[in-house]
C-alpha cells in the first residue's frame, strides 16, 4: 500500500470533534484501524469529549487524545488551542487529516503552523445549507483553500465543493466510506410488538434529518388506510417536538433514543426510511442495503449513488411522496426484493473498508511525494 519514491507515510493524525454516536465517528474510528492494520502509526485527537469509538480505538491499541475544548471558557479553549498545536508538534506527522467543520476551521490552520508535510480536510456534508451563514462559508472556504487536499465521500459533495467553496476540481477527491463484513451478517430481529408494518429509521433527531417529514407522511398512510408502526432508533434535539407531533397525529411512533441494536431493528423493518434535507453518504442507508432491506430515501447527497437502481428516491420534504414510496414496497414485495438484493450486492462491491483505507492511504502518500518534490 505505499507509493515508494521516499513518499511512504508512517504516521497519520486523525482530528474530529468528538467520538461519540454519529456516521462519521463510525468512519473515523474505522479508517484508524484500517490504517494501523496497514502498518501505519495512527493517532486520533478529538477536540472535546470521546465517546463509544474511543474504547474501540483504545482496543485496536490506537492512542486517543482529548484536546479539551469546550464551550464558554475562553481561557480554557485557548489552553486548548495551545495543546492541539504542541500535540501536533511532538507527533510530528507526515499527515493530519480533520474531519467536520469545527476540526477543519481549528485543524488545519494548527497544522500549516505546526509544519506538517501535508493537511487534509474531510467534508462529510453539504455546504449549501451553511450558504445563509455567509461568515460560515467563508471560514469554510478559507480552511479548505488552506488545506492540501479536500477528501468527499460522495460524488454530490464533490460537485457541491466546487461550486459553493469554489475549489479546482484536482484538488477534490471522493472516496466513499467503508462497511464492516459484519453489517452483511444475519441478525436476530428485535422485539416490536405491533400488527401493523414496521417502518424504520436510524438517524439522529436533529432538523436536518427531517423526521417531522416522516411523521407527516406517517400520517397520509394512516388517513389512506395504510397505517404503519415507525420506529426512529436515534436521539437529539428534536425528540420532544417530534413526540409531540407524533401524539397530536395519531401515528404509531417508537421512540428508541440512542441505541446499538440498529442491526436487529433492521432485521424487523419491513422499510427503512430515511428522510434527510441533506446529507453526505448515509451510513444508515448503507447498512440497510447491507442488511438486504428496501430503502426509501430523500434525493440529497450522496443518496442517489448509494440507491440508483437499488431503492426509491423521493424529493426531501415530500410528506406524500414518502408515503407513496413506503406504499409501493408494501404492496410489491417482488419490487423490494430485488430493490433489496441489488443493494446488498453492490454495498459487499464498493463500500469494502480495505479500499477505503487503501485509497486514503495511495492520496497521503501522492500529495506527500509532490510535497517532498516542491
Amino acid at each position: 500500500m505505499t507509493a515508494g519514491g521516499g513518499a511512504r507515510v508512517r504516521r497519520v493524525v486523525l482530528l474530529i470533534g468528538h467520538l461519540g454516536t454519529g456516521g462519521t465517528q463510525k468512519q473515523v474510528a474505522l479508517l484508524a484501524q484500517e490504517l494501523r492494520h496497514a502498518g501505519t502509526d495512527v493517532h486520533v485527537m478529538v477536540l472535546s469529549r470521546g465517546g463509544p469509538y474511543e474504547e474501540v480505538l483504545h482496543d485496536a491499541g490506537i492512542e486517543v487524545h482529548r484536546l479539551g475544548f469546550g464551550r464558554g471558557s475562553r481561557l480554557g479553549n485557548a489552553r486548548a488551542c495551545a495543546r492541539l498545536g504542541g500535540l501536533v508538534r511532538r507527533l510530528a506527522p507526515e499527515v493530519l487529516h480533520a474531519f467536520l467543520h469545527e476540526a477543519t476551521l481549528l485543524g488545519v490552520p494548527a497544522a500549516r503552523l505546526a509544519g506538517v508535510p501535508v493537511v487534509v480536510a474531510g467534508r462529510r456534508n453539504e455546504t449549501r445549507l451553511s450558504a445563509t451563514r455567509p461568515w460560515s462559508l467563508a471560514l469554510d472556504r478559507m480552511a479548505a483553500r488552506m488545506a492540501d487536499h479536500v477528501v468527499v465521500n460522495a460524488a454530490a459533495l464533490a460537485v457541491d465543493a466546487h461550486a459553493m467553496l469554489r475549489l479546482p476540481r484536482q484538488k477534490l477527491t471522493v472516496i466513499y466510506n467503508g462497511l464492516l463484513p459484519a453489517a452483511f451478517d444475519p441478525a436476530p430481529p428485535v422485539e416490536v410488538r405491533t400488527a401493523l408494518p414496521v417502518v424504520a429509521c436510524v438517524a439522529r433527531l436533529s432538523a436536518e434529518k427531517g423526521h417531522r417529514h416522516l411523521l407527516d407522511a406517517m400520517a397520509v398512510l394512516a388517513h389512506r388506510g395504510r397505517p404503519c408502526t415507525l420506529v426512529l432508533a436515534g436521539d437529539g434535539p428534536e425528540r420532544a417536538s417530534l413526540e409531540k407531533q407524533a401524539a397530536a397525529a395519531g401515528v404509531d411512533v417508537r421512540f428508541l433514543g440512542a441505541t446499538t441494536g440498529g442491526a436487529g431493528l433492521l432485521a424487523r423493518a419491513d422499510v427503512v426510511v430515511l428522510a434527510s434535507l441533506t446529507e453526505g453518504l448515509s451510513n444508515a442507508v448503507m447498512e440497510a442495503m447491507a442488511a438486504g432491506r428496501p430503502v426509501v430515501a430523500t434525493s440529497v447527497g450522496g443518496n442517489p449513488e448509494l440507491l440508483d437502481g437499488r431503492g426509491l428516491l423521493v424529493p426531501p420534504a415530500d410528506p406524500a411522496a414518502l408515503a407513496e414510496g413506503v406504499t409501493r414496497l408494501l404492496d410489491d414485495r417482488d419490487l423490494a426484493a430485488g430493490l433489496a438484493s441489488a443493494a446488498r450486492a453492490w454495498a459487499g462491491k464498493n463500500l469494502d473498508p480495505h479500499a477505503m483505507a487503501d485509497e486514503h492511504l495511495r492520496l497521503y502518500e501522492r500529495l506527500l511525494r509532490v510535497r517532498r518534490a516542491g
